[in-house]
Order: C-alpha cells, then structure tokens, then sequence
C-alpha cells in the first residue's frame, strides 16, 4: 500500500503516519467485516485484521525524535493484482477482459495469415536476430550487475558496527558507488555497441539495481542513526534518574505511578482492554459489526495489544536499560514471536515528567527499529546475506525490515505467469515487428501526420501488452519464488482523471521509491512544492538518459514532454475540470495515445 502522503514538519514524540492511513484502512477492515459478517476485533494471533484479501497489518507510526530526518509512509500488506481480482468474478465488466484477450488473439493470426500470403512467411524474425546479438555476454554483463549489489552489505555490517558514519561519511560512499555502477553499465553498453534493446534492457535494469541499493542502504543508514539516538537518550534516561533515587526506584515508582492510574480508573468505571492505552471509539455498523474510529495517537498502541491480550501473565523487566518480556505461560502456549515485540520502557509511566518523556522517546525508537511483525526483526539483526538475496528477489524498490509473507510457493502459479510471459511476448514481437519497426524507419517517406497517424493504435497496444508482461506476470512471479504477499504493483491507471493520478497508479514500486528516498527526503529542506519539482526533474532526466543510450542522441523531447505534466497537473485541479471524471480521462488517453508515436518520431528521424 503506498499513500501519497506529504510528510509533515516533525516534532518531538509526534507521530505523522497514521492519520492518513487510518481511512483506508478503516474503509478495507469495514468492507471486510461487511463481507463476512464478523466482527473488526477479531485479530490472528500475529497482530492482522482478516480481509477478504489476506492479513492486514497496521502501519508503524513514524516517529521523530528532535530530528530532521523524514520518512514517507510506504506500507505493505496482503493484497493480491487488479487483474487478479478481476478474475475471482467481483466485477461486472470482467467479461471485457475476456475479449480484448480473445480478439488480440485473433488480430494475430489475421497479422500472420495475411503475412504469408503476401510475403509467403508468417512473421520476419529480423528484429529476433537483432536482439538476439551478443546475448551470452549481455547476460553475464547483467549477472555481474546484480552480483556487484551484494557490496551493499559489507558496507551496511561497517555502518552498524560503527566503523563510518552514515551522516555524511557514509552517504557520500553510498552514492558515489551507484554512480560508479550507473557510469560503468552505460559505458559498456555504448563499448560492445549493443543495438537499442539491449542498450536499454542492461541500461533499465541498472537503474532498477540502483535504486533497490539505494533504499536498502539509506534505510540501514538511517536506522543506524536512531540506534546512536536511542542510545544517547537511554544514557541521558539513566543520569535523569539519579536525581530521584537512582535507575531500581524509579522503576519501582513507574509501576506504583502506573498501579494508581489503573486503580482510578477502575473505580471510575472506564477500565481499558490495554493498560495506558484510550479505547478507540466504535460506530455499530448495520449488519451488527463495529467500525474502530482509530486516531494516529492510538495506532501503534493497537498493534501491541494484539498480541498482548494472549499472555495476560506478562510483565516487564529491565535489562540493560531496555525491556524484556517475562511471562508464566509455558513456551508451548505462546508463540515465540510475542516476545519479540517492543513493548513500552517501564519508566514511560512515571510520575516525573521529565523522565516520562525520555522514556516515551527511547521506546517510540525502539518501535523505529523493529519490524512491524509478526517476526518484529530488530535492526541490525537484518544486515546478513540471507535476507540481502531476498530483498532482490522481491519486486519492491523499497527495502523494509520485513514483509507480508505467503505460507507457499504454488507451482500452478509459476506455470501460468510463465506461459502467460511468453504468450504476451509474442504479441508484443508481433506487433512491434509488423506495425512499429517499418514505420519507425528513418528512411520512410510517410509525412510526420500521418506517421503518427499509423503509428498510435500500435504503439497503445503494445503499451498495454508490455505493461501486462512487467507488472502482472514478472513482478508477480517473482513475488510468488520470494513468498512476498503485496501483489499491488499498479492501481487502475486506466481510469486516470489527470497525469498524477496517472504516475501515482500505473508503476506503483517506482512511484513508492520516488515517494519516500526523493521527495520526502527533500521536503524537509525545501517546500513540499519545490520537492514535487524536484521528484520530476530527476524523473525526466533518467527517462532522458534512457533514451540518449537508447537513441545515442540527446534531444530533450522526452524530458521536455515530461516537465510539461507539472502545469497540467494543476491545471487537472481547477475544480470545474476535476468535477468532470470523463473529460479527464478523455484527455487522459488521448494524450497517452499521441505521446507514444510523438516520441517515436521525434527520435528517430529528428
């Protein structure tokens, strides 16, 4: 789940995540609880909401702790495809898909029937033989590619054991190596001169490579960060309580502090289901179910009673300054990952205030630090080979501490992306090599009008068709070998009202990449318009360079085309054209229909 989500000006102890996700996650947890006829309380044994579409899993609030630092809120939860779901029958108009299938298929064969009766051969295998061309050694340059990623976490075990600074030392190793890498890939493809699809294939997936070793080393980077912070306030937190007797009185005086709270509550009549922790207020929904009216104050009080209500005999202890969980149950009756999870320090209830709140921000770090479950990874337990290889597997651009997982890989799943890959492929080859490539040809002498003209229905389709190969069947084949259970990769982009929406919908792991390691990271240092100025700048200048590696010229049309979104964007929210969905999504395909074919000839015959 990616929101788009402005990131809030910090301040201490304040959490800015969970306001924007408390709707959309009321809106699926309500949806579910109407689908099914039970009740929002009922919780797994991990801490997740049952939905309709898998466990659902609240958000870990962001919390600051007197720093400038900011991070957007990018959450992953089960979740299968839109094309998945458009399969189980829920929609009405699921029958369209069925024909636009059925009539691609029989397009093809009229393209191939009509081929060799005037050509007397199917289909030209010329633009096989050109992509074909240096494949053994464009497959090792690409596998030397990924393996050199691996570099990312010798550097990330040095961060964590305090050998370099992530801030600044770090970051600038960091981004001098992806310069490197990006510098290095696109050299070796203009020095093996490669034709424009291998070009742009090594070229692609370099920035993909890039982009996942960037979040994977900010984040660590980061986290590191907290860590020196936590404990730099869990050393500030023993000095505060020698003023009152030292570190086992204050103790002591917290569970006393927090024993009389209890005990005037309960006489009070108001006795919460979690100790310290508001009731969140609930609406009677008409089928009987209740809806939880969840504010961002109570989020992250939540998750932890979930697990909490299974071991009503835990109690906390201190241990080096931090928490354990000690619990009577026996080790069979509860599962081991409760005592995984943070729990609040002890002193957060004592009556000093002071105390309190460096208590309160020791434990809000403590939260930053640990996965949100069921497994609750702890920083820096992550850094290892194991789970670097993992997090490359997973189509996500985004590295987290953990994921929604599967329970199993299912081998009919894999067989049928598969088919489905090369299946679409062929089209695709079709296509481009029927109705793209001889237009496309620098020496054509068709008009520009009416090259455009020839080219725009080709193109869209072929638009479409790769769209379906990347986002439905290769993310989601590579999500299922690596057990990850967010299979979101786009939104319905189809029914776009303007380009943000658009950019926001159809790559969902670039737009939540672009979300929290560019935007939210300059936002704090510029307004949040000059951030989204920013965000775009960078896009059209990688969008550019692809094409100067593919093309071997450098044009600007592309860059051009895309900054002109900026102004189109907010022409999109004047009211009177917002109110008019179809108008938008009118002007939606139609500039996506005249983009393609516009570029196509912009670059090749200008």
């Amino acid at each position: 789940m990616v929101d788009s989500v402005r990131p809030r000006d910090s301040s201490p102890g304040s959490v800015t995540s969970a306001v924007e996700l408390t709707p959309r996650l009321e809106k699926a947890l309500e949806a579910s609880a109407n689908e099914h006829g039970r009740p929002l309380s009922d919780r797994t044994a991990s801490g997740g909401f049952k939905t309709n579409d898998g466990t659902l899993y609240l958000s870990k609030p962001f919390t600051s702790f007197k720093s400038k630092k900011r991070k957007a809120v990018i959450t992953f939860v089960p979740r299968k495809s839109v094309f998945e779901k458009e399969g189980t029958g829920a929609n009405e108009f699921r029958g369209f898909f069925t024909l636009f299938w059925i009539s691609i298929f029989i397009f093809t064969v009229r393209t191939y029937i009509r081929s060799f009766e005037t050509l007397g051969y199917p289909l030209s295998l010329a633009f096989a033989t050109q992509f074909s061309k240096d494949a053994i050694i464009l497959a090792i340059s690409d596998a030397v590619l990924v393996a050199s990623t691996g570099l990312c976490v010798p550097f990330a075990k040095a961060i964590s054991n305090g050998y370099i600074k992530y801030y600044w030392v770090g970051l600038t190793i960091q981004h001098l190596f992806q310069t490197t890498v990006l510098l290095l890939a696109v050299k070796w493809t203009f020095d093996r001169q490669w034709p424009w699809v291998q070009s742009g294939f090594l070229t692609l997936h370099c920035l993909v490579m890039i982009m996942k070793m960037h979040s994977y080393m900010t984040v660590n980077g980061y986290l590191s960060y907290v860590n020196s912070h936590s404990q730099t306030v869990l050393s500030r937190l023993r000095d505060t309580t020698k003023r009152v007797g030292g570190w086992d009185t204050a103790i002591l005086a917290a569970k006393l502090h927090r024993q009389q709270l209890d005990n005037e509550t309960a006489r009070s009549g108001n006795t919460s289901a979690d100790e310290g922790v508001p009731t969140p207020d609930t609406t009677e929904l008409p089928d009987g179910t209740t809806k939880s009216i969840v504010d961002a104050s109570t989020v992250a009080a939540l998750r932890k009673r979930l697990v909490a209500a299974a071991a009503a005999d835990e109690k906390l202890t201190a241990n080096n300054g931090g928490v354990e969980i000690s619990t009577t149950s026996s080790p069979e009756s509860e599962p081991s990952n409760t005592l995984r999870q943070p729990m609040p320090h002890p002193l957060v209830d004592h009556p000093d205030h002071e105390i309190s709140a460096l208590a309160q921000a020791y434990t809000d770090m403590e939260l930053e630090l640990t996965s949100s479950g069921p497994e609750y990874v702890r920083w820096p337990e992550n850094i290892t080979m194991k789970n670097f290889a993992v997090y490359q597997l997973i189509p996500s651009l985004v590295y987290e501490l953990e994921y929604p997982r599967t329970d199993r890989i299912r081998p009919l799943y894999i067989f049928e992306k598969t088919v489905a890959t090369f299946g679409t492929f062929a089209l695709l080859y079709t296509i481009t090599e029927t109705f793209i490539i001889p237009l496309s040809d620098r020496s054509s002498t068709q008009s520009f009008a009416r090259c455009l003209l020839d080219l725009a229905l080709p193109f869209m389709m072929a638009y479409i068709l790769l769209f379906y190969i990347i986002f439905e069947c290769i993310c989601n084949g590579f999500a299922e070998l690596s057990y990850f259970a967010d299979r979101q990769f786009y939104e319905d982009w189809w029914n776009a009202t303007s380009w943000d929406e658009f950019s926001r919908k159809w790559n969902k792991p670039v737009h939540s990449f672009l979300l929290r390691h560019v935007y939210a990271e300059t936002s704090y240092k510029v307004s949040k318009h000059s951030a989204m100025f920013l965000t775009f700048l960078l896009s059209a200048a990688v969008h550019e360079m692809v094409m100067a590696v593919v093309t071997q010229k450098i044009r600007m049309y592309l860059f051009t085309m895309q900054l002109i979104q900026i102004p189109l964007i907010y022409v999109g929210r004047i009211p009177a054209i917002r109110r008019n969905k179809l108008l938008g999504n009118i002007v939606f395909w139609l500039g996506l229909y005249a983009g393609f074919p516009l570029l196509c000839v912009a670059y090749v015959k200008y």
